[in-house]
């Protein structure tokens, strides 16, 4: 397999020759008659040598906001000018999609969490395997979208693991003003191929079973921003988000749950500055004769936020994390703090 794309790029099956751009289904497993199960791959192999990208979407199958972004890059872009290889995979869990669930039906597997895969070991493991050996594996780095689980949503933001040199670069190419670091849990994509010396990251960008236009263009932004940076579309620049946070420690990120059952009022919405003291949110009961209120612990932007509006005691209200007074002038500035 070539990572060079002065090279024809190789897979199992076929080859793409420079300047060629080929769309084809490639088989990972198979359905309980037999039938091949397969996933949409595009790879443009440019005219220019240059690094190869990995584009990945919908290991969960309910995640929609990610496959119209790597759509859009495969079949929308001009690529005549393209320095390097660009592999676009915008679903990864084909099963999922196709029963719109986020784990792979069959026992409930998640695909996210069986990378780099095993050629003989469980049907996960072993659609894991076909996928990055053949895609994964030949590439520089990787993008991986993803979105939050159903009944929550995700400020846009990057997940990657800052003490890696590579994946830093990557996540700072990319242009999100917030940038969560850790390494990832064992399976995952991004843990995964970044160990393997293909720096990946993770772009978070609203919720399940739904295309948000707003953070799609924002993703396709930080596309480009990353083939600036890697030289892949050489004419482009990088691109700065205006303002940017990366949280290192678990102290400065938090879930906050419910102490009450009932029904959730939040006053805030997803990527708000809430400042410390301020009712995030109030949860009462259908008389709203009891009240339970939630405040901030500290100054900081709602990065998850509870979008199915009914909880149990104990059940995520949003992800909150915590800013420098820098990065609280700069959101004020911007964009102003929302009230109700």
């Amino acid at each position: 397999m070539s990572t060079d794309g002065a090279d024809a790029f190789t897979y199992d099956g076929g080859r793409v020759l420079p300047g060629e751009t080929k769309r084809f289904r490639f088989p990972v497993s198979e359905s309980y008659l037999g039938d091949p199960v397969r996933i949409p791959v595009t790879i443009i192999n440019g005219p220019d040598p240059g690094p190869t990208a990995f584009l990945s979407a919908a290991s969960h199958g309910d995640e929609l906001n990610g496959i119209e972004v790597v759509r859009e890059v495969a079949q929308e872009w001009d690529h005549d000018e393209v320095a390097g290889t660009i592999i676009c995979l915008p679903v990864l869990n084909v099963q999922g999609f196709t029963t719109q669930q986020r784990y792979l039906p069959i026992y409930e597997r998640d695909l996210n969490r069986a990378f780099p895969g095993k050629q003989d070991s469980t049907s996960s493991n072993r659609i894991a395997y076909r996928i990055y050996s053949n895609f994964v594996k030949p590439a520089d780095f990787g993008l991986d979208f993803h979105t939050s689980t159903r009944g929550r949503s995700n400020m846009f933001h990057v997940r990657a693991d800052m003490d890696d040199d590579g994946a830093a670069r990557l996540a700072r190419a990319f242009g999100t003003s917030l940038i969560m670091s850790g390494e990832g849990s064992e399976g995952m994509l991004r843990t995964e191929a970044t160990a393997d010396g293909i720096p990946t990251i993770t772009l978070e960008m609203g919720e399940a079973h739904r295309f948000e236009r707003e953070l799609i263009d924002h993703a396709l932004e930080g596309v480009r921003s990353v083939f600036a940076e890697y030289g892949i579309y050489p004419q482009e620049t990088v691109r700065w988000p205006g303002w940017r946070t990366v949280i290192e420690s678990s102290g400065e990120k938090t879930w906050l749950r419910a102490d009450a059952g009932g029904i959730v009022e939040m006053q805030f919405e997803r990527g708000d500055l809430v400042h410390e003291g301020e009712t995030i949110c109030r949860i009462t009961n259908p008389f709203k004769t009891d009240e339970t209120v939630v405040e901030a612990p500290f100054t900081g932007l709602l990065a998850g936020v509870l979008e199915n509006p009914v909880v149990y005691p104990g059940n995520p209200l949003c992800h909150f994390i915590k800013i420098g007074d820098e990065q609280e002038r700069i959101v004020e500035e911007q964009s102003g703090t929302r009230h109700r």
